[in-house]
């Protein structure tokens, strides 16, 4: 992308400080609004788009025309109780992230779907059910599919942003600075007047690699508005360790996210008396394996699985109810923890694994990602998904086996242990087997499994009618060791509703905002302790929009601008 080159401006109307998602549509909205618009970022321009660009692309939103198409009855009201049951506010300082969490769903209810679909974003007509839950109906969960898959998955929801943003740099009033690393912020009085920074050395890695931090000189720029756009800590594992509830956390992780996703200018933001809150709420997951074609440092892929693999700790016990894949990341997450172990199994049988299991990411979809019609029908075709195939032949995570016993010294073999019992494997798998055969049973699981059949979408592509595992004709039998795997923080900036980032006091720091990941999506966390899927992307996207729209109107250009349309 040009650059617009001759040196990086002095001075422009709006500092936007990251190139991902949040920081590309707050930019698009305030050159929308009239506003001259300088964006920072450390990496090289390879790295345009940031995190967006390798998720999969899903949306959280309510009552839309494809749940309702596939049968599916949603409101705002059921969506926010949802929310509330999930989130669980329970702190003082919750008050502006409660206030964004009702102000998002109410978007995701409203005009999100318009305002993409305007832009040109299509979404992929089976709506996915995403964190059921499996508690009570205040509790944590969706009570109906809510996850939308972008048609053209991350990249296809960065596409119109980053139009408009070389719309901008085409017309001289956009210019996007790589290899500048934002350290500091700069006063007058209480108020952000600028950025100031490192000038790293240029660097040709490709998207997503670890770039170097080579520092050959320094910058300052200015602006009546600065906008924090610079994501999570995600690659940062020291910070995550840090910031860990009541511990350290694993001793080994993967990481869903590049290294470039370090929290350190966010941190510099509370240095300077930006207040950063909830810091401690963390989404990771626990479907982590290792990707036998890393990109960056311990580059890890999240399982998305259906509900019918037997998930098992490291011993080989199954984990409590309703502690199933796709009902509750958190609370497996802190199971996990009390067993004293690294690292969970899921056990299946290969009819399972072919249906059942998808793998997060852009690129371990490139049927969805490239728009491939005629890709994506061979998902309905008998067989392993050629990504998920990958995995199977070069991965270190995956044993197969005719028997279980035969599994369970493979899966100790690959753990370096004696862990699993091969008999008291066998018989685990045996009884639920026994459950199926009845016809009825009292498995939870298995109930969960039928009920999940009811709604076409995983009745036709995500769950297999149950049956026992270790039936031959279903063989083999597969093993997945599972790994930790740090992908987002809840909290982060305090921002009002129209993102400016608070001080300590409670009162807006003038000339400042801040979206995305690290403004906690809004407020400081409007996720609260959990996530209902699809609201990360989306949460960037909400945020993203009001720092640009607001950051603009506090430039006093967008009066300038006023009844301009588009992104």
């Amino acid at each position: 992308m040009n650059t617009n080159g001759g040196g990086v401006w002095q001075h422009s109307d709006v500092v936007v400080v990251g190139a991902g998602l949040s920081g590309l549509v707050a930019a698009a909205e305030a050159y929308n609004a009239g506003s001259r618009v300088l964006i920072l970022d450390q990496e090289p321009e390879a790295s345009l788009g940031g995190q967006a660009h390798w998720s999969f692309g899903g949306l959280f939103m309510v009552d839309t025309a494809e749940q309702r198409r596939l049968g599916v009855k949603d409101s705002v009201e059921l969506a926010m109780n949802d929310w509330l049951g999930s989130a669980a506010f329970d702190r003082p300082e919750d008050a502006w992230p409660r206030a964004w969490a009702e102000a998002y769903v109410n978007f995701a209810a409203g005009e999100k779907r318009a305002w993409l679909h305007a832009l040109g974003v299509r979404f992929f007509p089976l709506v996915q059910w995403a964190e059921r839950g499996g508690y009570d109906a205040q509790g944590h969960g969706n009570s109906v599919p809510r996850f939308h898959v972008a048609w053209g998955t991350g990249p296809g929801i960065l596409s119109p942003f980053l139009a408009k943003v070389r719309e901008g740099v085409a017309a001289g009033r956009v210019q996007i600075a790589f290899r500048h690393r934002a350290t500091e912020l700069v006063f007058h009085s209480r108020s952000v007047t600028g950025v100031r920074g490192e000038l790293l050395e240029p660097s040709g890695v490709n998207r997503g690699e670890a770039s170097n931090r080579t520092v050959v000189g320094d910058f300052e720029v200015s602006a009546q508005s600065v906008i924090v756009t610079t994501g999570g800590i995600g690659g940062n594992h020291a910070m995550v360790r840090e910031q860990w509830p009541n511990s350290s956390g694993p001793d080994y992780m993967l990481s869903g996210v590049p290294a470039s996703v370090d929290g350190e200018f966010q941190q510099s933001v509370a240095n300077s008396g930006g207040a950063l809150i909830n810091t401690d709420r963390m989404w990771h997951y626990t479907e982590g394996i290792h990707n036998p074609e890393p990109v960056w440092p311990l580059h890890g892929i999240r399982i998305l699985s259906g509900p019918s693999p037997l998930w098992l700790d490291a011993t080989g016990q199954r984990l409590p109810i309703p502690l199933f894949p796709g009902f509750d990341s958190l609370g497996t997450l802190r199971h996990l923890e009390t067993t004293g172990h690294e690292h969970s199994w899921f056990v299946l049988n290969k009819t399972i694994l072919n249906k059942e299991f998808a793998l997060s990411g852009s690129e371990q979809n490139p049927d969805l990602t490239g728009k491939d019609v005629k890709l994506l029908a061979k998902r309905a075709l008998p067989g392993t998904p050629a990504p998920l195939q990958k995995f199977l032949d070069a991965g270190i995570d995956f044993v197969q086996a005719a028997t279980a016993q035969e599994l369970a010294l493979k899966m100790n073999a690959l753990t370096g242990n004696s862990l699993i019992d091969p008999e008291n494997l066998h018989q685990t798998i045996l009884a639920r087997d026994m459950q199926v055969d009845s016809g009825l049973g009292k498995d939870t699981q298995l109930n969960a499994i039928r009920e999940a059949r009811r709604f076409a979408t995983d009745k036709l592509m995500r769950v297999v009618p149950p049956h026992p595992i270790l039936a031959a004709e279903h063989g083999p039998l597969v093993a997945v060791r599972l790994t930790t795997l740090t992908r987002k923080s809840l909290g982060g900036l305090t921002t009002d509703l129209s993102a400016r980032v608070l001080g300590g006091d409670g009162e807006p720091i003038p000339g400042l905002f801040a979206a995305g990941e690290a403004a906690g999506f809004g407020g400081g966390g409007m996720h609260g302790y959990r996530s209902l899927e699809g609201t990360f992307l989306g949460g960037a996207l909400f945020s993203g929009r009001v720092a640009g729209r607001h950051a603009a109107e506090a430039t006093g250009t967008a009066a300038a601008a006023a009844g301009s349309t588009g992104v």
